[in-house]
C-alpha cells in the first residue's frame, strides 16, 4: 500500500544569491533563490531564523506580511526590507494571475 501520493518531484539547477545588510538598527542576512517553481516568485530565506517565504515584487507591498513572516519588531524596519527586496526580487505577472 503506497501511503503518499506524489505530487510532483523536479531537478534543477537555480541560482542563488546571499546578501547580508544593515540598517540603522538591525542587521540582515538572507538567501534568494531564484527559481521556475512556485509561479516564478523567488524563495526569500533569513539565514538568521531560518524563516522563509515566497515573495516577489507584488508582495514587498504588504509590509504588515513582511513583518509577520520575518518577525521584526517595527514596522519602519519592515518598510526598510521591503525598500531593499525592491530591488532584487523580479516582477512576476505569472503570479499576478493567481491573487
Amino acid at each position: 500500500m503506497d501511503l503518499f501520493d506524489k505530487l510532483y518531484e523536479e531537478d534543477e539547477t537555480v541560482k542563488v544569491r546571499f546578501v547580508g545588510f544593515t540598517t540603522e538598527h538591525v542587521r540582515y542576512d538572507f538567501g534568494i533563490i531564484y527559481t521556475n517553481m512556485f509561479f516564478g516568485k523567488p524563495l526569500v530565506v533569513c539565514m538568521q531564523t531560518g524563516r522563509s517565504t515566497l515573495m516577489d515584487a507584488v508582495d514587498l507591498k504588504n509590509t504588515e506580511t513582511i513583518q509577520k513572516v520575518f518577525r521584526i519588531a517595527s514596522k519602519q524596519e519592515a518598510k526598510d526590507l521591503s525598500t531593499f527586496f525592491e530591488e532584487s526580487l523580479p516582477f512576476s505577472p505569472i503570479a499576478e494571475q493567481y491573487e
